[in-house]
């Protein structure tokens, strides 16, 4: 995409109260919390949903995951459309009213995953129910992205817009360890008969109250000023770019983001099932994996926002991007060799986890960056949307089936490091002084 002209160093948005900063903050992250609350509980309860929605009686259980993962990744496919129809409202109408519309939207599919009836109960509609849902989540989470993270990023101070879209991503880490923290309180205070019985519902029931006192914070959401700038009275038309523009920053933003989707999926999300599947892990200590790879994650995130307002997005997402690229291998390994003692495995994951926060803490704020403002929405949540769809979502999908197909165990590690390292060299075109630009 052609580089804009220089610009001032800071945004001539209008001066909005601190108040107003924090509740756009705080109203455009809880979307994410609960969007990715229920990501990391369906990858964390895909081994029970394998057995109850996708493994008839007399199912092979293998081919039961292979066939959880499908449905989940046919959904990430569903997010590009939902970036494209939710980002063409909110570049439209405007940051809040679509927001609104995509958390209800969000709320209501998870809260009806918690209530469907099994495949022991009405056979094969139950999986078809259960895609038709995730189907909705796909199209909902498409536009949820693009929608906070412009209004984080428009309602930034000045200097602060690297650490206020870095809270898209922390609350995406809170989300997953909430997810997990759930999974793993329902583990420890449950039998297993009754956690594979009913328990598995809980969490997604739990998204009702989340996702209402969300709606309730968005409701009370100002429009941003960038967006009221752009737009204005709407008495002229609005002046958008080329379209071959808009969809080669695009390409390049899903290929800057491509190592943060497959390395966070596979260390994140994906890890549970595959040390439970192929390494014989039980599943309180794939959780406990799990949490610590994400709190590593947690961890870093916002210091990587804060550092990349002060030295640039570039140096700090390709530090990550090389490090899950070199070390992805050794550090699988060490969580795979029975004789490594404890700490050390926990470590290696602590460590994987903060190596992919550094990709996510800058990263939402790059994105808003190579977007003009009459086409943010659309653009960031398309670029995020259809590196998800490929390389998170098919994730599970491709590690599980060529995990059985070779044998081989480091699959995972393959994965992720092929991913951030072209992933590395997407972010090398980024320009060192962006940090520093008005939002176009």
């Amino acid at each position: 995409m052609p580089a804009p002209a220089p610009g001032p160093l800071r945004s001539p948005a209008p001066v909005r109260p601190a108040g107003s900063h924090h509740r756009a903050l705080v109203a455009g992250s809880v979307g994410n919390f609960i969007e990715w609350y229920e990501f990391g509980v369906y990858g964390y309860f895909a081994t029970v949903i394998a057995a109850h929605f996708f493994t008839p009686e007399g199912g092979s259980a293998v081919a039961g995951l292979v066939r959880t993962y499908a449905s989940f990744a046919l959904a990430f496919f569903f997010r590009p459309v939902g970036a494209a129809l939710f980002g063409r409202l909110g570049d439209r109408i405007g940051r809040r009213p679509t927001l609104v519309l995509v958390i209800c939207l969000m709320t209501a599919a998870t809260t009806l995953i918690g209530a469907l009836p099994t495949y022991a109960s009405i056979g094969a509609a139950a999986p078809c129910l259960l895609t038709l849902l995730r189907i909705v989540q796909g199209l909902s989470a498409g536009g949820e992205f693009g929608g906070a993270v412009s209004v984080m990023t428009e309602s930034a101070p000045p200097g602060r817009r690297g650490l206020y879209g870095a809270w898209q991503s922390f609350t995406v880490s809170l989300g997953l360890l909430a997810g997990a923290g759930t999974a793993a309180l329902l583990a420890a205070v449950l039998t297993t008969a009754q956690l594979d019985g009913w328990g598995w519902r809980l969490p997604f029931l739990l998204t009702l109250p989340l996702g209402l006192v969300a709606l309730c914070l968005r409701l009370a959401l100002d429009e941003t000023p960038a967006f009221t700038a752009a737009v204005g009275d709407r008495s002229e038309p609005v002046r958008r770019p080329p379209a071959g523009e808009t969809v080669r920053a695009v390409a390049l933003g899903a290929g800057r983001l491509m190592g943060w989707s497959a390395a966070g999926y596979t260390f994140l999300v994906v890890l549970p099932s595959y040390l439970q599947s192929t390494l014989g892990a039980s599943f309180q200590q794939a959780l406990a994996a799990t949490a610590l790879a994400n709190l590593g994650f947690a961890a870093s995130i916002l210091p990587a926002g804060l550092l990349s307002d002060r030295i640039g997005r570039r140096p700090v997402m390709v530090a990550g991007a090389l490090l899950v690229a070199v070390l992805a291998l050794p550090l699988l390994n060490l969580v795979q060799d029975t004789g490594t003692p404890v700490y050390a495995k926990g470590a290696a994951l602590f460590g994987a986890g903060a190596a992919v926060g550094l990709m996510a803490g800058p990263g939402p704020a790059m994105l808003a960056e190579m977007f003009p403002t009459t086409v943010r929405y659309t653009g960031l949540g398309l670029a995020y949307a259809l590196s998800n769809a490929v390389f998170s979502g098919s994730a599970g999908l491709i590690i599980t089936e060529l995990v059985q197909w070779t044998g081989d165990t480091d699959i995972p590690a393959y994965y992720a490091a092929a991913a951030c390292a072209v992933s590395a060299a997407a972010l090398l075109t980024l320009r060192g002084d962006d940090h520093e630009r008005a939002l176009r």
